[in-house]
């Protein structure tokens, strides 16, 4: 779970992790929009692919990269599934379920295929960010781009104490376990039960004991973000090439006849 969650990959020294935050948001952002908008699957799943190479070539472990990766293919699936069942259109097979015949569409299908192309091809790239900024640069590029204070300072704090929650909750997992509490189904559901709660209840005395810590140290309603520097001329001329190739790439995927 900590690998999961991690952003210790991004500190790594490379090509991509030298380029300014802010030159690489713009470009993750407007790699998100061009998938979001695009009418076809080739695009997002295009840029997927090109992601998970990169990370990979990076050298992230391949058992990151699916986890990572699990998460947005179900909901993927999920939406295939659901787009497929429930969208009217020509019959392409048919199911029967607790006696009804329920049958899936090309319509259908299609519209759920190219919206879960849509997620990967999202996803993928939020992944691959993660995997080259660490987090307190993307917090305080975000800053600077002008995001309210209060939701930079959220954002920074919930990065901050999920990794507490995330100790605590494996150490009550690993105390459960000791004790035969995931021996059975039932002693399972039980335990994990527990386990929620238990976060839970530790969550919120988190948050009292951090309010009351930060309030000692002369926390006055914001935390203050230091200047960053001017973007390199390097970085610009990154930013230059980057946003012309993807948008030509954009435009002939879409306008090219099918």
């Amino acid at each position: 779970m900590f690998d999961l969650f991690s952003d210790i990959f991004a500190r790594s020294d490379n090509a991509l992790t030298r380029v300014d935050t802010r030159v690489k948001l713009i470009i993750a952002l407007s790699a998100i929009v061009a998938v979001m908008f695009s009418s076809r699957g080739v695009l997002p799943l295009g840029i997927c692919v090109l992601c998970i190479w990169v990370m990979l070539a990076l050298g992230l472990p391949l058992r990151i990269v699916i986890l990572r990766l699990a998460g947005p293919l179900g909901i993927a699936v999920v939406l295939v599934v659901l787009q497929g069942f429930f969208t009217k259109g020509s019959p392409v097979f048919q199911l029967t379920v607790l006696g009804t015949d329920i049958a899936a569409t090309r319509e259908g299908l299609w519209k759920g295929t190219l919206l879960a192309s849509r997620v990967l091809g999202s996803m993928s790239v939020v992944m691959l960010l993660g995997a080259v900024t660490p987090a307190y640069k993307v917090f305080h590029a975000l800053r600077w781009w002008g995001v309210p204070e209060s939701w930079v300072e959220i954002a920074l704090l919930v990065y901050r104490y999920t990794f507490v929650l995330l100790d605590q909750a494996a150490d009550v997992a690993e105390a459960q376990r000791v004790r035969l509490g995931y021996s059975s189904l039932r002693r399972s559901l039980d335990s994990v039960g527990i386990l929620a709660g238990t976060v839970i209840t530790r969550s919120l005395e988190q948050a009292m004991r951090t309010h009351e810590a930060m309030v000692l140290r002369g926390y006055d309603g914001g935390i203050c973000f230091g200047p960053l520097p001017g973007i390199a001329v390097q970085d610009r001329r990154c930013l230059v090439v980057a946003l012309p190739a993807l948008f030509a790439v954009y435009a002939l995927i879409e306008w090219w006849p099918m």
